[in-house]
């Protein structure tokens, strides 16, 4: 029976308002390495350019013999799938469905783990999902298991990815957060990206979080500008303060909540145990403590003392989807990005 216990707010905590977090970043590994390297957006492109690669050993590259080796957009590749030239469209297509193998595997290994078991649904975001090739992968790693003769449910995030890893960030927040206010600060903290944003509740108080969408963000590519921590740091804490004078200026009644999705394992003080490695820097230094930086950079959000909650990346993207599993009572969230992140979530009783 899932627990209705009140919540006592801890970064990386198990108990949330509206699940039971029972695990997340569990390291599947297998005589490769990690299982999870098997089914994520770099898995993606390896795969595609491995197809390139034997096809161009007989012929042209029906997707772009010039630049043979120059990565190919989510937006092209959704092109060239539904509309292009049916060779090029099938080489797309064969990447697509080797990918999907990989996907399902690693859900039947996750799906083996006792905490996992009882999973009868699985979400799944991050960067691939926001195109029409990770939605047909999606469907396709959905087909194979089914195949198997599994009764699971297996669907994309229904927010953009880029809109679910902040809209999720209202889902850490302990309820009497939201008294008197409309709108908290989400931040969506990647491999490749950084991305903040305003998060609007809804205006029914039953459904505030159900409701939620994102008023502004901002979006800072720090893989291409290889900074340090400290400067990453610095760039992220100028981001928020950017929004908070926003917000002011508008006239949103701001929370003094500020919520983060990061990768890796979140220990209960806020610092990241093991998890970190694509992140601009040392992370996981123990000399390190992202919560604290960010109150210190900021004490206070319209004259009350900010409160700062860190999870994981894959739990917070999950919780964007919490309002429509409510009656699922064990689930999943799959996270396809640098990495492949996943959660796995109980639901609590209202």
């Amino acid at each position: 029976m899932p627990s209705s216990e009140p919540t006592i707010p801890t970064h990386g905590g198990a108990v949330l308002p509206e699940v039971t977090v029972e695990t997340y970043n569990a390291e599947l590994r297998d005589a490769d390495g990690f299982l999870g390297d098997r089914a994520s957006n770099r898995a993606f492109r390896s795969i595609l350019q491995d197809w390139r690669e034997r096809v161009r050993q007989v012929g042209e590259d029906p997707i772009g013999a010039e630049e043979p080796d120059t990565p190919v957009g989510k937006r092209k590749l959704d092109k060239l799938l539904m509309n292009g030239d049916p060779e090029a469209a099938g080489l797309v297509h064969s990447a697509v469905e080797e990918f999907a193998g990989e996907l399902a595997t690693v859900c039947r290994r996750l799906l083996r783990l006792k905490a996992w078991r009882k999973v009868d649904a699985i979400v799944i975001g991050g960067g691939f999902r926001a195109s029409r090739i990770g939605e047909i992968a999606i469907g396709r790693a959905l087909a194979l298991l089914k195949a198997d003769g599994r009764a699971i449910e297996l669907r994309p995030i229904r927010h953009h990815p880029d809109e679910a890893g902040l809209i999720g960030c209202a889902h850490l927040a302990p309820t009497w957060v939201f008294s008197g206010h409309d709108s908290i600060i989400g931040v969506d903290i990647g491999g490749t990206n950084f991305r903040a944003g305003v998060v609007a509740l809804g205006k029914e108080r039953a459904d505030r979080l159900r409701d939620a969408k994102v008023r502004v963000s901002e979006l800072w590519r720090h893989g291409d500008d290889a900074p340090s921590r400290d400067e990453a740091l610095d760039r992220l804490t100028g981001m928020l303060n950017e929004l908070i004078r926003t917000a002011a200026k508008k006239g949103w009644r701001l929370a003094p909540f500020i919520g983060i999705g990061c990768p890796g394992l979140i220990a209960s003080d806020g610092s990241i145990d093991r998890g970190g490695q694509n992140l601009p820097g040392d992370w996981e230094s123990a000399e390190f403590n992202l919560p604290e930086r960010i109150r210190a950079a900021i004490p206070e959000i319209d004259g009350h003392d900010t409160m700062v909650m860190l999870h994981n990346d894959a739990v917070v993207q999950g919780l964007s989807e919490a309002p429509w599993m409510q009656e699922a009572n064990h689930w999943g969230a799959l996270t396809i990005g640098t990495g492949l992140g996943n959660a796995c979530f109980q639901t609590r009783q209202r």
